[in-house]
């Protein structure tokens, strides 16, 4: 147990102290970047449905979830994505890799559960360049890093077997710094624009579940989650300033610029989810999500962004689980949970008056760790993003994902000493 809590605790300080580019998508230079936590890898494999409650394995969508683990359980996740990007005429390819969150959860009696945990919430990550053929005409570059980090803490009451609830409270942090710098190929120098922002605010989540067999052997799961509408604080700082232009995306300050510096808020628009599912516990389960957010409410970090608009966003989630059986001694395969799904999204982002959609197809497996309840949890994604058309990049990714899950029984009361 020991072992356990060290690496826990050395992942934990790496993760903070590392910081991760963790997108190369253009559509990130939009609000608050990318947004990169989309569940648990158990959760992901199933193209993120999220309605099933279970023992060993933790839930970050729903925080009524917690309530029924039996086991302290440590998971940490991470995720390597690689992915072409398109125009009308030309492809790029791009990978990263990344911690996607690491979470303690533990059972603190026999109705309540409790959770706390670090994950980076969005992403900023991109460099494009676009050179006109003309050298005596105007060429651009474009590049942006950062993200919004979220640091959660949450707790779950089972009333019984059936019904349960549950709250998270989150502190979102981060730094985003976005540049565009247009220069004459034939002029020494050039204009940077550099615009930096540092972002922080609380938001909440709540949650139920239920669930309840309707034969011997069929059970049925139904969940809620609801996110309230938030703000989020946004110092931020423009300096402009010329500039001698180099290659790769380099650039030398000629002079101290203006600087320009301004405070605002940005909402963080409120969602609901609301799922149903059937299954034979410990067997099999199929489910299916739906989510809402009024993304129309949402903005940039500066206002003066105008080929962008939002729109109410839609998400519905469709996938389930497998397992052959469970308590096999001498069948390891047997053992295996296999999981898959898919995902369709409209992302609620239209840009130059095209709504930017997204879909995904996922697979995925659980396998256990010798005799314990521990496991290693791996998945795969393939999915679109965007579109060549308006001007635009069309993303085919590809997400594979890796979380270890580890389990342990804490707080047991000795019976000898």
């Amino acid at each position: 147990m020991i072992k356990k809590i060290l690496i826990g605790f050395c992942l934990f300080l790496s993760a903070v102290t590392w910081a991760q580019e963790g997108t190369s998508s253009p559509y990130s230079f939009y609000g608050i970047g990318d947004i990169k936590f989309k569940g648990t890898v158990e959760n992901r494999s199933m193209g993120g449905v999220s309605v099933f409650n279970d023992s060993i394995h933790v839930n970050l969508q729903n925080p009524a979830s917690f309530s029924h683990l039996k086991f302290t359980t440590f998971t940490v996740g991470a995720n390597y994505n690689n992915v072409k990007l398109e125009t009308e005429s030309q492809s790029e390819k791009a990978t990263r890799t990344t911690i996607d969150y690491l979470v303690v959860a533990m059972p603190i009696s026999k109705k309540f559960g409790a959770s706390l945990g670090l994950l980076p919430f969005s992403s900023v990550g991109y460099k494009i360049q676009n050179v006109n053929a003309d050298p005596t005409q105007t060429s651009s570059r474009y590049f942006g890093e950062g993200g919004v980090n979220r640091l959660f803490g949450g707790l779950g009451y089972k009333f019984n077997d059936n019904f349960s609830i549950g709250a998270d409270i989150n502190y979102n942090f981060g730094n985003i710094s976005t540049t565009a710098v247009d220069y004459i190929p034939e002029v020494q120098y050039g204009t940077r624009e550099l615009n930096e922002s540092r972002l922080n605010g609380v938001n909440y989540n709540f949650g139920m579940m239920y669930n309840r067999k309707v034969t011997e052997k069929l059970t049925v799961f139904g969940s809620l989650a609801y996110s309230p509408e938030s703000n989020m604080n946004i110092d931020n700082e423009r300096n402009i300033t010329t500039v001698l232009v180099a290659a790769n995306f380099n650039f030398v300050p000629q002079d101290e610029g203006i600087t320009q510096l301004s405070t605002s808020k940005l909402k963080l628009p409120s969602k609901f989810v609301l799922g149903a599912g059937i299954g034979e516990v410990r067997k099999w389960a199929v489910g299916a999500e739906l989510t809402m957010q009024q993304s129309s409410s949402f903005g940039n970090r500066f206002n003066d962004i105008d080929n962008v608009e939002y729109e109410n966003s839609t998400k519905f989630s469709f996938g389930g689980y497998f397992i052959p059986k469970y308590n096999s001694f001498n069948k390891y395969l047997e053992r295996v949970t296999y999981r898959a799904g898919f995902n369709y999204e409209n992302t609620g982002l239209i840009i130059n008056n095209k709504a930017i959609n997204n879909y995904g197809i996922t697979f995925g497996l659980g396998l256990p760790l010798g005799g314990s309840f521990s496991n290693i949890n791996v998945g795969v994604e393939y999915g679109k993003r965007g579109t060549i058309y308006s001007g635009l990049v069309e993303e085919n990714y590809t997400n594979i994902f890796i979380s270890l899950s580890l389990n342990d029984r804490w707080f047991v009361k000795r019976k000898y000493e």
